[in-house]
């Protein structure tokens, strides 16, 4: 059981999905992630969410021209998602342990994104197998890119995973940090308790 599950029950989807529904009525930005995607590879790229939820990141990309896959343990998000766009293609499936092959979809993606913070909430002790399996589904010179949160302001769990240990992760899968981030507006980091990485395969 991941750190999410232990915190939702897996059982959160419709929650989940009702609470970004409320915060875009209201007005606030709810596709940064999508929107930084969508400046790092060109319309038409390959995209796997990686521990996509209910879709949102993922619908966001294809409604701008991206070609993409969505990926998720938790069956109460996919289920939101599949209703929200059902001719977009969602797996189920853990990410560490994840093989695009296996799975029916052809690996070799030009952008991996984790957003909303899936590495914090991750089981404890697979952030390196998820790390490399993530790098096993980029094509040479694909993009990974993480946020999550650092601290507690920024997390609803305790926080379990540095930059430095989430560096090495991406090291030892064979990627290289090309760019950190404050926000999904690309700010400069500057050692807070968000961060939006970018590692090169």
């Amino acid at each position: 059981m991941n750190r999410w599950e232990q915190l939702t029950g897996g059982t959160s989807g419709e929650q989940y999905a009702a609470r970004f529904a409320e915060l875009a009525e209201h007005g606030q930005d709810v596709h940064g992630e999508a929107r930084l995607c969508a400046t790092l590879v060109p319309r038409g790229a390959r995209v796997l969410d990686a521990g996509c939820g209910t879709g949102r990141v993922l619908i966001q990309l294809a409604r701008l021209g991206y070609d993409g896959v969505g990926v998720d343990r938790d069956a109460s998000m996919l289920a939101v998602a599949r209703r929200s766009a059902p001719g977009l293609t969602w797996l189920e499936a853990d990410l560490s342990d994840f093989d695009p092959a296996a799975a029916g979809v052809t690996p070799g993606f030009d952008l991996v994104v984790a957003a909303g913070n899936v590495f914090p909430l991750l089981a404890p002790g697979t952030e390196a197998d998820v790390a490399a399996a993530l790098a096993r589904a980029l094509r040479p010179g694909g993009l990974l890119v993480a946020g999550f949160g650092l601290d507690r302001d920024h997390l609803p769990v305790a926080p379990s995973l540095t930059l430095e240990q989430y560096d090495a992760h991406c090291s030892g899968a064979g990627l290289t940090l090309t760019d950190r981030f404050a926000t999904s507006d690309a700010d400069p980091y500057d050692g807070g308790g968000y961060a939006v990485s970018v590692h090169r395969r």
